[in-house]
């Protein structure tokens, strides 16, 4: 059986580190690469017969939590595995919920990479260990997960205005302008909100601001 792929990550050293990994395995086709979610959703617009992407969850542009609940909506029979390097509990969290169908860390060997690759597309889910336990958890106590999350998170009137903004999905120039603002100050303030929500991407801040119903 041959296996169609494709990897995304914004670092090109792990990309071949991981097609170095699966070139023992003669069933695999490494059909493309992409470094970001924008450039993935670009490439699967030319060619979307794949079996499964692996994915890189920090990335800029769109990072790979975006990129999942994109591919999910437009190819939902293409299975998604996460590659990360860490196994943070929001991350996994948010992953499951985007639609990811497995979750491997980089450094995992070539035969489990292999194997959690066939197991994803024979139905089953390719965890880590660390993950799965991570998982069991975060399943067993979804209020404790929720609980802290809601830490004490102040922003500013004006933060909030620019936050309801974004998750209209409006890009900085048209904000600005709703906001009599320069663009460079749209950018300054979502720099701190990001920076105050502890968050990477527009995706992240929106979802943890309705979270903690600020907006």
């Amino acid at each position: 059986m041959s296996m169609r792929i494709a990897i995304v990550d914004d670092n090109s050293f792990l990309i071949t580190s991981i097609k170095e990994k699966l070139s023992f395995f003669e069933e695999i086709q490494i059909k493309f690469s992409a470094l970001n979610g924008v450039e993935l959703l670009e490439k699967l617009e030319k060619n979307n017969h794949l079996e499964a992407i692996l994915m890189d969850i920090e990335m800029p542009i769109m990072n790979g939590i975006e990129a999942t609940l994109a591919v999910k909506q437009k190819y939902p029979q293409i299975k998604i595995i996460m590659l990360t390097v860490f196994d943070n509990d929001e991350n996994i969290f948010n992953a499951i919920k985007a639609g990811a169908d497995g979750y491997l860390l980089k450094d995992v060997n070539p035969h489990v990479l292999f194997n959690g690759i066939v197991e994803t597309l024979n139905g089953g889910a390719a965890m880590n260990p660390s993950i799965a336990l991570k998982t069991l958890k975060l399943l067993r106590n979804p209020i404790s997960f929720d609980d802290a999350t809601k830490e004490e998170i102040n922003l500013t009137v004006r933060e909030i205005d620019v936050l309801e903004q974004l998750a209209q999905g409006l890009s900085y120039t048209v904000i600005a302008e709703n906001l009599f603002l320069s663009p460079s100050t749209v950018r300054k303030h979502i720099e701190n909100i990001y920076s105050k929500l502890q968050v990477h991407s527009k995706l992240e801040a929106v979802q943890k601001a309705k979270r903690n119903n600020l907006i």
